[in-house]
């Protein structure tokens, strides 16, 4: 299957009905980037990270942290980081490396793929700096949801939990579609650690990996039709010792 036809399908509804509601829920997951303002009860996102929580990790260690924020809390998050996004702060040293320092094939195309759809998408052209600048700015804001999440790590565990706390915030994800919900995992949030741990209490042993909106997304707002395509599983997969 080629690209363009996993991509299509993908988004297709009547392929989506095929399939067992634990592959649907995957298949129909998107990075959200508009929510509507429909609250979220606590009890709900209680049960999703509770689901989530039978994620597997070494030795059981279970090794994330979770601020769930909403309300005027959240607001005063959104509003400090923005302030300094906007003042041209340019954020805080992570500590940690999430891309190379130069991209290689065939993940630059990809990247690069994604960044010009996504602005296609909203009618961003080339060098349109200031919109570029305001669609990023959305990510502070949680694109409206409900819901914001704060996940963060020990700062002296190493690669392996890493690992660990990736295939819980994927629990995350696929256990909100469960509920009718969709998610956005955002690092962006990282680069503001410093203004989310005055604003949260995070202790300085504690990474802050990234941020997520939670909530349901909103039906009309064109940038949540955009899709990504996904690569075809004989790009990255090698089948050895099956016949045929």
């Amino acid at each position: 299957m080629d690209t363009e036809a996993f991509k299509s399908m993908a988004n297709d509804e009547k392929y989506l009905s095929t399939l067992n509601p634990v592959d649907r829920a995957i298949a129909s997951r998107f990075s959200t980037r508009a929510f509507l303002k429909t609250p979220v009860d606590q009890s709900k996102i209680e049960h999703i990270l509770e689901v989530s929580g039978w994620a597997p990790s070494g030795t059981n260690m279970q090794p994330w942290q979770v601020y769930v924020t909403s309300g005027a809390a959240q607001k005063s998050l959104s509003d400090a980081i923005c302030d300094a996004y906007f003042s041209g702060e340019q954020g805080h040293e992570r500590g940690w490396k999430y891309y190379p320092d130069e991209f290689f094939e065939p993940y630059k195309g990809r990247r690069r793929a994604c960044g010009i759809g996504l602005y296609q998408t909203l009618g961003i052209g080339k060098g349109e700096t200031e919109k570029m600048k305001q669609q990023r700015a959305r990510n502070y804001k949680f694109f409206d949801a409900p819901v914001g999440m704060i996940i963060t790590i020990h700062k002296d565990l190493e690669i392996g939990s890493w690992m660990d706390l990736g295939m819980f915030l994927q629990n995350i994800m696929v256990a909100a579609r469960g509920h009718g919900m969709h998610t956005c995992p955002q690092a962006a949030f990282s680069d503001y650690h410093k203004i989310i741990r005055e604003q949260l209490d995070v202790s300085d042993d504690e990474i802050v990996v990234c941020g997520m909106s939670l909530g349901y997304a909103d039906p009309d707002a064109v940038v949540n039709s955009f899709r990504p395509a996904r690569e075809p599983v004989s790009s990255y997969t090698r089948f050895v010792g099956f016949e045929g």
